[in-house]
């Protein structure tokens, strides 16, 4: 019961990932990865945010420094994701499995995990993370073997969606929380900062990235320090 209860939940996550991975799998082509290349990406890493930034790095000739950094930074959350939901398992999550947990936590699964009543049971989250890794591999796949067969249009429109996911993630967030909004204006004139500025044009994508993230973090912690409250330790 508890497995086709993680199968039934992780079903609108799995569709979500086959279109954003899709993306990924047309412009890992357009990078002149093959297409084996491209999906043993994603089935080694189920992280959208970081196999696009790798990508990027990868296309430019970016240093292993830069992948290792710009990976470690964007992907840091999911450490910290991890040791939260570790604490929600209950006493049959041992050995591998503790593994597979943090292999397969992300933003959405880790979401829906946290929510559900109760321990999270090894064979729900088996259940759980099923399909959308199946989503993002297969996405991939399809993205990679049809993204030069498809119309150059289709194509196009296909290769934002990961920036319209980012918007979707973003926006409601900045509406609710002026602070987030903030923040995201100081990436912003960063990224447009490194961009334009010609003292910053030997600046390659992956140390773009790093200097972007950690710099809109720090000024916003800064600016907006989060209080915390006596009785939550």
């Amino acid at each position: 019961m508890k497995f086709k209860q993680g199968i039934r939940d992780g079903i609108p996550i799995g569709l979500g990932y086959v279109a954003v991975s899709f993306a990924f799998g047309i412009l890992a082509v357009d990078k002149d990865l093959s297409v084996a290349q491209s999906v043993l990406i994603s089935a080694a890493n189920v992280t959208s945010a970081g196999q696009f930034a790798g990508l990027t790095i990868m296309a430019s000739t970016g240093s292993l420094i830069e992948m290792a950094l710009s990976q470690f930074i964007i992907n840091l959350r999911y450490m910290l994701m991890s040791i939260s939901l570790s604490q929600k398992v209950d006493e049959d999550f041992k050995g591998i499995w503790r593994w597979i947990l943090g292999f397969a936590v992300t933003d959405e699964i880790f979401a829906v995990a946290i929510q559900s009543p109760g321990k999270v049971k090894r064979n729900y989250f088996a259940g759980l993370i099923i399909l959308p890794i199946l989503g993002w591999v297969t996405g991939t796949l399809g993205g990679a073997l049809l993204g030069n067969v498809l119309p150059a249009a289709l194509s196009s429109a296909l290769g934002v969606a990961l920036y319209g996911m980012f918007i979707a993630v973003v926006i409601p967030k900045a509406r609710e929380d002026g602070h987030v909004f903030i923040a995201v204006l100081i990436a912003i004139a960063i990224s447009v900062a490194l961009k334009y500025i010609p003292f910053f044009s030997g600046l390659s994508d992956g140390f773009a990235i790093i200097i972007c993230t950690l710099a809109a973090s720090v000024m916003a912690a800064i600016l907006f320090p989060v209080e915390v409250e006596e009785d939550e330790f």
